[in-house]
């Protein structure tokens, strides 16, 4: 009797947590003025956002989680075509009637009838006002003169949830582009070396950008220790999630 009742509850566990977690999968709650945004770091570059009714996937990459049993899509933001940020497999285990894709103009040769955002413009999408920001290094090269993310291609996104002002950075350096923002509540900034942020060029777009939380993320294998020293009495909220 012991054992069924113990198997009773077990069942009920696993039907109230769905099976993707537990794959890398953790959350935060944010208040906004219109309702609690949710935000589930998968790993890597990949998040989801929760909101108002609404599932954001942002570049889901399939080697971190079974998306085929993570919730459906509404909007899908991809910030640029390499493999570990476009991952068709995932997309297509996403997608579900009424789904809507935004990618940068490299991406689109992969993701066709998708709707392509440039650096710079601003679109309602799914009711979310969600603005392309230019994410490029300045820094690091590939080779001589060949950056890993050259300018005016990839995208990060700064979306707008209720009065909070959300910027996932992409893969990209402290541009003069992201320090110009204003307004910008919580900022996930990359910090992979050698592709993106040092974790000095991290805090120098944080202190420009100053957010009330800072998630870095697609962070490798970077020390997150050097980042909260670097911004130890800054004010700004440095949450470290598990996003290699």
């Amino acid at each position: 009797m012991e054992k069924k009742i113990v198997g009773a509850i077990l069942c009920l566990v696993l039907l109230a947590f769905p099976l993707w977690a537990g794959q890398g999968e953790n959350m935060d709650t944010i208040r906004t003025s219109d309702g609690d945004l949710q935000i589930s770091f998968i790993g890597h570059g990949s998040l989801m956002f929760a909101y108002d009714g609404k599932i954001i996937h942002v570049d889901p990459w399939s080697k971190l989680a079974d998306y085929s049993k993570m919730p459906k899509a509404d909007l899908i933001l991809i910030t640029h075509e390499h493999k570990d940020h476009l991952d068709v497999v995932a997309i297509d285990q996403l997608k579900k009637s009424g789904t809507q894709i935004v990618v940068n103009r490299s991406a689109v040769a992969q993701l066709p009838g998708t709707l392509v955002m440039g650096n710079g413009e601003t679109k309602v999408v799914r009711g979310l006002n969600i603005e392309a920001i230019p994410a490029y290094n300045l820094v690091h090269m590939r080779s001589a003169g060949v950056p890993f993310h050259p300018q005016g291609n990839g995208n990060g996104y700064l979306i707008t949830f209720g009065d909070t002002r959300v910027l996932v950075a992409g893969d990209t350096e402290n541009t003069p582009e992201l320090k110009g923002l204003k307004g910008v509540d919580i900022v996930f900034l990359p910090m992979n070396l050698p592709y993106t942020m040092t974790p000095e060029m991290v805090a120098d777009a944080a202190l420009a950008l100053q957010p009330k939380i800072l998630y870095p993320y697609h962070f490798g294998e970077t020390d997150t220790a050097r980042i909260i020293e670097l911004l130890n009495g800054s004010g700004i909220d440095v949450r470290i999630r598990a996003m290699q």
